[in-house]
């Protein structure tokens, strides 16, 4: 006698076989279905995540000039615009220039106790932007979506160091590539138990009074906490230099012009050198950027007339140079008959496109008083301020040095850091240091690109 397992397979009629086929083939595919949905579940991540866009804060990292302040309100407008063509509930976009008034607001960090305590109750991601960010509304609303709101989260477009960086306080030196931090201008965001769970650090441990060079890898390390607080969790839909039709934001990072460029007779450019760089430095100057700019003088600690250097009777010191700046600050507005409205002061290891600067500032008027850089921040945690630092070059409108040298604040001595001096001497009289991403202490990992992208200014030495 045969097995029953035989008699059933001999005695089964083709639809019944194929029934029997349907049935495992839904148990395997069943069995899959569990498993996709468990690893979602230890991962964090919801299928059926249904937030919608009011539970979304979005912050515009935004500056108080009005150039900025407009590029803000008009993103601001076409957020909500987008938003009001998918649902009539709004979500909240918040410009960060207005959030306070405290010098470190754009550090971000300080504001965490705002917003957990605002909008802890009613939302679930703080998502933040620059000003040339733009966002595909509802491809953002679909990424989020891929992410419990109620776990901690810090998203955002992965970038990491390639070697270790002084900017970076060469962290992770052994192997930088370990350590992820966001790009601003792809977008980043946190998730509001992430969010409170900073803010509660915050009053238990304030922040420190130490520099602030790299506010994304800065942000970064902070929220990871030695290993404490969640990593950056890459999202791909986070995009800038790739775009295309998975992407939920993307970034033009082009040079603005608003209007005719300013004439290159109102540049004076004032070099910063000393002797022992006359033979090494200042050739590649002539070689590359110098024949670009219709006023320039190179300062130094020695005359030498076939460069020519101008010696501003100021002797050399190893570090600081705020002897030297000043000096260079009396002589453009005291011994400058044209009264040129903007003043470039670089050192003699910099490389600037100088047309590439007469674009930028036709954004910005220069009867105003305008300091313009790369800005970092000192003690921003404890009441501190902001700095345009000079490896990047600085730029003054004649109205911002008027102010300063009226104002009477002066260096502590001839070597103390110049630009910090300047700008605690800024903060003082109220005027904000603007900041441009164009302007580079360290090589950028894009340098100068064609038809106008890429920086203003980069370092050559090193």
């Amino acid at each position: 006698m045969q097995p029953p397992a035989c008699r059933v397979r001999r005695l089964a009629s083709p639809a019944l076989l194929a029934l029997l086929a349907c049935s495992a083939a839904f148990a395997s595919m069943s069995e899959d279905v569990k498993k996709e949905v468990k690893d979602l579940k230890k991962s964090g991540i919801s299928r059926k995540n249904g937030i919608g866009l009011k539970e979304i804060v979005f912050v515009i990292q935004s500056q108080s000039y009005s150039f900025h302040a407009k590029k803000a309100e008009q993103l601001k407008k076409i957020i909500l615009k987008e938003a009001a063509n998918l649902t009539q509930e709004l979500p909240t976009v918040l410009l960060l220039h207005e959030l306070a008034k405290q010098e470190g607001a754009w550090t971000i960090l300080p504001l965490l106790p705002h917003f957990s305590g605002t909008y802890s109750r009613n939302s679930s991601w703080i998502f933040f932007c620059e000003e040339e960010t733009r966002i595909e509304i509802p491809k953002l609303l679909e990424t989020l979506r891929r992410y419990d709101p109620s776990k901690e989260w810090f998203l955002g477009k992965a970038l990491h160091d390639e070697e270790s960086s002084v900017i970076h306080h060469y962290a992770f030196s052994e192997n930088p590539t370990v350590f992820k931090y966001p790009d601003f201008a792809a977008g980043w965001a946190l998730s509001i138990p992430l969010v409170n769970k900073l803010n509660k650090r915050l009053k238990s441990e304030p922040l420190k009074s130490d520099f602030t060079i790299d506010l994304q890898h800065e942000i970064a390390l902070y929220i990871w906490d030695k290993g404490g607080g969640p990593p950056l969790t890459p999202v791909p839909e986070f995009c800038t230099d790739r775009v295309d039709s998975h992407c939920a934001t993307q970034f033009r990072s082009f040079l603005p012009l608003c209007g005719q460029p300013v004439k290159k007779e109102d540049i004076f450019v004032a070099v910063k050198t000393c002797k022992q760089f006359h033979g090494e430095r200042i050739p590649i100057i002539k070689l590359t950027w110098e024949g670009q700019a219709s006023l320039i003088e190179y300062y130094s600690d020695y005359a030498e007339s076939s460069i020519p250097t101008v010696d501003l009777g100021i002797p050399n010191t190893e570090r600081g140079h705020c002897g030297k700046t000043f000096a260079i600050l009396e002589r453009f507005l005291n011994h400058n008959r044209n009264k040129i409205p903007w003043l470039l002061i670089v050192d003699d290891d910099t490389l600037i496109s100088i047309s590439r600067l007469r674009h930028l500032l036709s954004c910005y008027d220069s009867s105003k008083p305008i300091v313009l850089g790369e800005r970092y921040g000192y003690g921003l945690g404890t009441d501190g301020y902001s700095y345009v630092t000079g490896g990047g070059g600085m730029v003054f409108s004649r109205e911002a040095v008027r102010r300063l040298l009226a104002s009477k604040c002066r260096c502590h001595s001839i070597d103390s850091p110049d630009d910090m001096v300047l700008g605690m001497c800024f903060s003082g009289l109220g005027i904000p240091m603007i900041h441009s991403p164009l302007f580079h202490q360290v090589r950028p990992w894009v340098l100068f690109l064609p038809q106008g992208e890429g920086g203003i200014s980069l370092p050559f030495k090193g």
